[in-house]
């Protein structure tokens, strides 16, 4: 390459690196119009609304936790309501047959309505207890610990070893739990 040919390169360069360097004027008005973000601000205000962000959360979680806990405590305060509802029928009629007592009617017909109402207000409290799932415990047949609570063994020609003898007070389960044991005699 000739040394003329050098040098209208080397200005060729030159023009076209000032070139480069003048701004348009679409450049300086864009400049203009996006100032410099420091980075440390974005940051910081980037990092302001994530906070803003989680503070919101919580509350709303504790919110949601203060409702359930609520709710919970309603439930648990008036889980028996309904039952209660049922048990109120049978003291009732407990209340009208004791003021059946003390009418002014004969001995026979009062002891014959007193008993009539007893044995009815018992059918009326099986009924309750039926419907809210408590069952009495089958007291028939062998010892069963799991339901059964042997509070003494007596000597018996009529029944097997083991067997229950007889039933001292009732248990009852409810729905698949053991309410309360049935206090028994077994045979020896």
């Amino acid at each position: 390459m000739s040394q003329e040919e050098q040098e209208n390169l080397e200005e060729s360069q030159a023009e076209t690196q000032e070139q480069a360097e003048v701004e348009t004027p679409e450049e300086e008005i864009q400049k203009e119009k996006t100032p410099e973000v420091d980075p440390l601000e974005a940051a910081l205000a980037e990092a302001a609304d994530y906070k803003d962000k989680y503070l919101r959360a919580h509350a709303d979680f504790e919110n949601s936790k203060r409702r359930l806990e609520k709710d919970k405590m309603n439930a648990v305060s008036y889980a028996n309501e309904s039952f209660a509802k049922d048990i109120l029928a049978v003291m009732d009629s407990f209340e009208n047959a004791l003021t059946s007592m003390n009418s002014n009617e004969e001995g026979e017909d009062v002891i014959k309505n007193i008993k009539e109402g007893v044995n009815l207000t018992f059918e009326q409290l099986k009924k309750i207890l039926e419907k809210n799932s408590i069952k009495e415990v089958d007291c028939s047949g062998e010892f069963d610990p799991e339901v059964h609570q042997a509070i003494m063994q007596v000597e018996s020609d009529e029944h097997k070893e083991g067997d229950v003898v007889q039933v001292m007070q009732k248990g009852y389960t409810i729905k698949d739990r053991i309410l309360r044991p049935a206090m028994v005699s077994t045979c020896k």
